[in-house]
């Protein structure tokens, strides 16, 4: 079974519109979208619009709604109880937390649908490489691709394989769909965001800024790891709504995702 992980990014957005045209050899057999509940809207809008453009199913699934969990330190479901928060925030002791969100809300549930969707139960034993799934990065991101944990998952990148970067990407899906845009799809609180994205943010929905500050305020004490300190969004250890992102540059920020376990967030 071919199962594409679809962010309702750049990348993986393009990667399944090429193979809905034809454009890669093997058409999936569907496509899942991990929902961490805390996406911009913009992102739900376009994956509305994304899932009338395919001619395979794109299911929607979930382990909880990240935001919430954050600020109210609960469990994620089937992990038992929850001693710090998964996302990993900057802190005033230096560094960063632990990170735990991607494997949590993204990888989890998909592995669900997938084991799901092959007709095995939980626990029950899959044959090697039952699922190959499709991850949408480029090639100006190689250094993301890592096998799968699962035996019985094979990771594959088409993207790779066609030779495509992000700004190859982008310039596809202009010359298809030119009345369209695309974004990268990322939690709305994410601390991996550059000075860029965070002034995109804050430009952007009134509303969705207004509860990101609102977020970035209550994390300060809650979910932090005993002795780790304080926990901050941005890496300047400010409380976000008090950062002035007019005269700070991208250049040095962290990449957020080239430790990513297994690639699968922010495609």
């Amino acid at each position: 079974m071919n199962i594409i992980s679809l962010g309702a990014g750049v990348q993986s957005s393009v990667m399944a519109l090429m193979a809905a045209r034809g454009e890669i050899d093997t058409m999936p057999d569907c496509a899942v979208f991990s929902d961490t509940q805390w996406e911009p809207k913009k992102v739900y809008e376009h994956l509305n619009w994304l899932e009338k453009q395919l001619p395979f199913p794109v299911y929607r699934v979930t382990n909880g709604n990240l935001r919430n969990d954050a600020i109210t330190n609960e469990p994620v479901r089937g992990r038992g109880t929850k001693k710090f928060s998964s996302i990993p925030w900057f802190t005033d002791k230096g560094g960063m937390g632990r990170r735990q969100c991607t494997f949590d809300y993204k990888i989890v549930p998909l592995q669900k649908k997938v084991r799901y969707l092959l007709g095995y139960k939980p626990r029950q034993r899959i044959p090697v490489d039952s699922a190959v799934l499709w991850i949408g990065i480029s090639t100006d991101e190689a250094v993301r691709m890592k096998p799968s944990r699962e035996r019985w998952i094979k990771n594959i990148w088409p993207l790779i394989d066609a030779d495509m970067s992000r700004q190859n990407c982008l310039q596809w899906f202009a010359k298809h769909y030119p009345d369209r845009s695309l974004g990268k799809s990322s939690c709305l609180g994410c601390p991996f965001h550059n000075n860029a994205a965070w002034r995109e943010l804050k430009m952007g929905d009134p509303d969705e800024w207004e509860d990101t500050v609102l977020v970035d305020s209550l994390i300060r004490e809650k979910g932090s790891e005993e002795g780790k300190g304080k926990q901050y969004m941005h890496r300047s250890l400010k409380p976000i709504g008090e950062v002035d992102f007019r005269n700070l540059e991208d250049k040095g920020q962290l990449n957020m995702f080239n430790n990513e376990c297994e690639g699968m967030c922010g495609v």
